[in-house]
């Protein structure tokens, strides 16, 4: 009985052991199994702007930042990096036979970022708070051609025209000003032209968190109706200066650059030649131009403007700024642009030519003195640029040199964007940096806007006595339904302006990216203004 006892107290301990043995393996399973559960490493992207990105109000300009803008908000239709219009938050459209109704069917399974419906009443509410504020997008042919919007249900929105304007679907794919805010966060009096509760859109992405002049954080909409972004974070870091945005990506404190004029290309052919990063450049997506002022001081002279294209020396710009990275640019838009190809004579490179021309004006040498003069007047002119734009910086110092050879002083202005582009809409330049817009807007948008006082391109015409013919051409060009005389129309056009030498074309531009090898999905997009964020990852 006693030696009983003791086996079942020996076969007691044993189950206790066999338990406590069974219960530890559970409790490192269910660590083991925590483990393989913790969460990913947040994936984060740092990028870097040079400037502040703005309120991001959708419907408006400067200092909004269009980038950023495409972050939040989708247009009814996209245009592709092949050139073509697809659909996007409009699933297709048709188009009546006298050009003048687009009936749009939207995406039903669209939300706004903070959950409500996007549909036919926001779509309309924000045209109409567009066309309330038309005169401020009077630069946009497009706008002033809308005749009517209507709700027709939840989810089909119509566009009447007064005219038949062909360029409507391109001007509809721009980042701004028909982007859609949702109506939740539209002020009270509903004009979003002083501004907006928040920026909420129905793009991938959404502000979560903003300090002015330093920093602006992006992340995933989780409402989003396509493919979310590949990454939990979009850092966005303000940095002014282009030097010490390569010094931070150096540091890995970024881990993209991306856009033109974002570093030199002297930093971009470093860091290329590094081998320790990934670079690409992009298809030309536009053309870098000077707009040259008919209306103000010695530009106003025909044979001054048309000396200073001469003087230029393109081919070696291309090859010491540009490290040949572009291709040199002979007339306002590539041949490859719609309508443009023209064939125009090119102002050839040639200093002897230049003197010429200045010689003819009237505009002498003076012994013993560095720059021409006429009636006791020195040819001087004033080049007004970008301050923190590299490239930018760069053709100013080579237009002084090149200008110096000839005899014309040249006074250089590095400014801020915003006085930069008051000078463009008052006029207050003799020469002034200023791109084209390249796709989807040109030739349409720029020739359209070339009739409003917005923009430098109507300040540089403004002196021209055949200005008023050049506004009426254009205005007949936009609403022409039959091809071969629109065609017509534009050749004349450009070929005035070229004639009139108010454009002197530099390059035409490309994008760049670099980025560490551990960086995916770094792609260009048809237009040089969105980056498409959403499909970038971290290894």
């Amino acid at each position: 009985m006693a030696e009983t006892r003791k086996q079942l107290q020996k076969f007691k301990k044993y189950v206790a052991v066999l338990i406590s043995l069974i219960l530890l393996a559970g409790l490192m399973a269910g660590c083991g199994s925590k483990t393989s559960q913790a969460p990913a490493k947040e994936k984060v992207l740092n990028f870097s702007w040079a400037k502040d990105i703005g309120a991001l109000n959708p419907h408006m300009y400067n200092p909004n930042q269009m980038f950023a803008q495409a972050l939040v908000y989708e247009p009814l239709v996209q245009y592709s990096n092949d050139g073509k219009i697809i659909p996007w938050l409009a699933e297709s459209w048709t188009i009546s036979p006298d050009g003048k109704e687009y009936v749009f069917k939207l995406r039903k399974d669209v939300k706004f970022s903070d959950g409500t419906q996007f549909n036919a009443a926001a779509v309309k509410k924000n045209f109409d708070a567009v066309l309330a504020n038309s005169k401020r997008h009077d630069w946009l042919a497009f706008i002033r051609q809308i005749k009517e919007t209507h709700v027709m249900d939840d989810n089909t929105f119509k566009l009447v025209l007064k005219d038949a304007y062909y360029p409507v679907l391109q001007e509809l794919a721009l980042v701004r000003p028909i982007r859609f805010l949702a109506p939740s966060q539209f002020p009270d009096n509903g004009n979003t032209g002083e501004g907006i509760k928040k920026p909420i859109g129905t793009g991938p992405w959404v502000l979560s968190e903003y300090k002015q002049g330093e920093v602006a954080v992006f992340v995933r909409n989780e409402h989003y109706w396509g493919a979310k972004p590949k990454v939990d974070k979009l850092v966005v870091k303000i940095i002014p200066d282009s030097e010490s945005r390569v010094v931070a990506f150096e540091k890995k404190e970024l881990n993209l650059i991306y856009g033109n004029g974002s570093i030199s290309l002297d930093a971009f052919k470093h860091l290329q030649a590094s081998g320790k990063y990934e670079t690409k450049l992009s298809e030309p997506l536009a053309t870098r131009v000077l707009a040259i002022n008919s209306n103000k001081g010695v530009t106003k002279e025909l044979k001054v403007r048309q000396a200073i294209q001469h003087a230029f020396n393109k081919d070696a710009f291309v090859k010491g700024v540009l490290y040949g990275t572009e291709h040199k640019a002979d007339t306002l838009l590539a041949t490859n642009f719609p309508y443009c190809n023209l064939g125009l004579t090119p102002y050839a490179y040639s200093a002897d030519k230049a003197k010429a021309l200045l010689e003819e004006a009237g505009w002498k040498e003076i012994k013993g003195k560095e720059f021409r003069e006429k009636d006791g007047q020195v040819l001087e002119l004033e080049f007004c640029f970008e301050s923190t734009d590299a490239i930018q910086k760069s053709v100013a110092e080579v237009l002084q040199g090149d200008l110096k050879k000839i005899g014309i002083k040249v006074k250089l202005t590095g400014e801020e964007l915003l006085s930069i582009v008051q000078r463009q809409k008052d006029g207050n330049f003799n020469i002034i940096y200023s791109d084209t817009w390249g796709a989807p807007y040109d030739p349409h948008s720029l020739v359209g806007s070339m009739r409003a006082p917005g923009h430098a391109d109507y300040q540089a015409q403004v002196g021209l006595s055949m200005k008023a013919d050049i506004d009426r051409i254009a205005t007949e060009a936009l609403v022409s339904t039959d091809e071969a005389k629109r065609q017509a129309l534009y050749k004349e056009i450009f070929t005035t302006l070229h004639e009139q030498a108010v454009y002197l074309p530099l390059s035409y531009l490309a994008n760049i990216a670099v980025y560490p090898k551990n960086v995916t999905g770094v792609t260009f997009m048809g237009s040089q203004y969105e980056i498409p964020f959403a499909n970038m990852d971290i290894q």
